[in-house]
C-alpha cells in the first residue's frame, strides 16, 4: 500500500511539475514558443546597456547631438558673401547588438537638421576569431580619418582632401582580419544608401535604363582593400599605425541618370556652415573608372596624437566614339595634425577598428587638447584643361573634453584658394582688366589684386554622446 501511495504521490508531483514548466513558457507576437533570458541592464559611461550575464546578448543605445556655429570674415571684397550660421551638424540614433556570440546588428539614422538619412545597416558575423565578416551599408575602410567616429575628431570637419576624394558608406560586403600587430580589410560596394534622393536615382537608373551593380561591363561597383602595420601594438601608452589602400571605382547607381557616366569631385572648405563648394571639377563625361590610392601614417605617446595622410586619384576617361582614346587626370592632397592632451591625459587607439578613440581625461574637470592642422587639396589637371580647383587651409583647435560624453571644440582656420577655385564657374574669383569681379579665371588681371577666395572662420561645437 505505502508503494502505491508513493507512486501516486510521485506521479503527481510530476504532473505538477510538468504544468508549471509548461505555465512558464513563452510566445513572441506570432504564437511561437521563444527562449527567455533575464537581462541586467546598466549606464556603461553613459549608455544604456542591456546584457545576459550567461547568452552573451548584449543591446545598447549609441546616440550623439552635435551643435554647430560659425562665423567667417576676412574675404576680399570680390568674393560672393559668406553667411555665418548654426545648425545641427549631427542628430544620430543607433542601436546596436551583439544577439549572440556569432552575430552582430547595427542600425544607425541622421535626422540632423529635421532629415532623415540613413548611416549604417550592418549585419556581421563574428564567429571566427580574428576575422569579421559582414553586410549592409557602411563605410568603406579606405581613408583614417573618414573611418574616425565624428565624436573623436581632432578637428570640427575632416581635411577637404577627405570630403573631395575619400569613399564613406556604400551598400556592400567585407572581411576584416586584425590581430595585435596587422589589421586588414577587402570588400566590394554598389551604390550609396543614404537619403531619398539616392534612393530616386537608384530606382530610375534600373527601371529607365536597366543599370545596376556589375563586374563584367565595369559599371556600377567599387572594390577597396586596406592594409594596416602596427609594430607598436605592445606598448600601452604608444601607438604607431602604418597603412595604405586602394580603391577601383566606377559609376555607382545612385547617381542622377543625367550624371550616369560622368566623375565629379568636389569639397568644401572643411565647413559645414558655409556651404560654397569652391573646389569642384563639375561632371567629367566619358567616365570609365578610377583608381583611388592612399598612404597613411599615425600615432600616439600618452597626451600626443599624431595623424597625417595623402590620398591620390588617378581617373580614366574614355571617348564614346573612340574607346581607343584614352584621358587620364590625377587629382590629390594631404594632411598633417597633432593635438596634445594639456592636463595629463591620454590618447587611445581602437586595435579592433584601426582608428583613435576617446581620450582619457586628466583632470575632474577634464581636459583641454591643443590641436594644429595643414591641409591641401588639388582639384587640378592643367594638362588636360580640367580646373576644378585647389585649396590649402590652416587651422588650430581647442577641444574641451568636459566628461566622458560631453565635448566642446573651438577652430580658427584660415582658407587660401586659387583662382581656379570658383565652384564650377558660380563664384568670383578676382577683377578682371575692367576692374570687375569675375568668375573666369582666365580673366583674371594678375596684378589686380591676389586671385581667389581667402578668408578666416571661427567654428564652436557642442556635443554630447548617450
Amino acid at each position: 500500500m505505502r508503494k502505491i501511495l508513493f507512486t501516486l504521490a510521485v506521479l503527481l508531483l510530476s504532473l505538477y511539475a510538468a504544468q508549471a514548466q509548461q505555465a512558464t513558457v513563452k510566445y513572441n507576437q506570432y504564437g511561437v514558443a521563444v527562449q527567455s533570458d533575464v537581462l541586467d541592464a546598466e549606464a556603461q559611461d553613459g549608455f544604456l546597456v542591456i546584457e545576459s550575464p550567461t547568452s552573451g546578448y548584449k543591446l545598447w543605445f549609441d546616440n550623439r547631438a552635435q551643435f554647430d556655429a560659425a562665423g567667417f570674415f576676412g574675404a576680399p571684397e570680390y568674393a560672393d558673401p559668406i553667411g555665418n550660421g548654426v545648425s545641427i551638424r549631427r542628430a544620430r540614433f543607433a542601436i546596436k547588438a551583439q544577439v549572440d556570440k556569432n552575430w552582430y546588428g547595427e542600425f544607425d539614422m541622421d535626422l540632423a537638421d529635421g532629415l532623415v538619412e540613413l548611416k549604417d545597416a550592418i549585419v556581421r558575423y563574428t564567429g571566427i576569431p580574428n576575422l569579421d565578416l559582414q553586410v549592409g551599408n557602411f563605410k568603406e575602410n579606405f581613408s583614417l580619418q573618414r573611418n574616425t567616429s565624428s565624436r573623436y575628431l581632432q578637428f570640427i570637419e575632416r581635411p577637404m582632401v577627405c570630403s573631395a576624394l575619400a569613399p564613406s558608406r556604400h551598400l556592400g560586403f567585407n572581411a576584416k582580419y586584425d590581430n595585435p600587430w596587422i589589421w586588414a580589410s577587402a570588400g566590394i560596394f554598389a551604390q550609396e544608401g543614404a537619403g531619398m534622393e539616392e534612393h530616386d536615382n537608384v530606382q530610375d537608373n534600373n527601371k529607365d535604363f536597366g543599370r545596376g551593380i556589375s563586374f563584367l561591363k565595369n559599371t556600377g561597383y567599387s572594390a577597396t582593400a586596406k592594409l594596416v602595420f602596427r609594430p607598436l601594438c605592445k606598448l600601452e601608452d604608444a601607438s604607431l599605425h602604418i597603412g595604405a589602400a586602394y580603391s577601383y571605382r566606377t559609376t555607382k547607381g545612385s547617381m542622377a541618370t543625367g550624371e550616369w557616366g560622368t566623375y565629379r569631385a568636389s569639397a568644401r572648405n572643411s565647413t559645414s556652415i558655409n556651404r560654397k563648394k569652391y573646389l569642384d571639377t563639375n561632371n567629367l563625361k566619358g567616365y570609365d573608372h578610377n583608381n583611388l590610392w592612399t598612404v597613411e601614417l599615425a600615432g600616439h605617446w600618452k597626451g600626443l596624437r599624431y595623424e597625417a595622410a595623402y590620398i591620390g586619384d588617378n581617373v580614366i576617361l574614355k571617348d564614346a566614339t573612340d574607346p581607343s582614346s584614352i584621358t587620364a587626370l590625377n587629382f590629390g592632397g594631404w594632411y598633417v595634425q597633432a593635438g596634445y592632451l594639456l592636463f595629463g591625459g591620454k590618447q587611445r587607439y581602437d586595435s579592433k577598428g584601426a582608428k583613435y578613440t576617446r581620450a582619457i581625461r586628466g583632470q575632474k574637470w577634464g581636459d583641454l587638447e591643443l590641436c594644429a592642422r595643414y591641409e591641401f587639396c588639388d582639384l587640378n589637371a592643367p594638362a588636360k584643361n580640367v580646373y576644378g580647383g585647389s585649396a590649402e587651409a590652416y587651422t588650430v583647435g581647442l577641444n574641451w573634453w568636459v566628461t566622458n560624453n560631453v565635448r566642446m571644440q573651438i577652430n580658427y582656420q584660415y582658407n587660401n584658394n586659387d583662382r581656379y577655385a570658383n565652384g564650377k564657374n558660380k563664384l568670383f574669383v578676382g577683377y578682371d582688366a575692367a576692374g570687375k569681379p569675375t568668375k573666369d579665371y582666365a580673366k583674371v588681371v594678375a596684378d589686380a589684386g591676389k586671385a581667389g577666395v581667402d578668408y578666416s572662420m571661427i567654428a564652436l561645437r557642442f556635443e554630447i554622446d548617450f
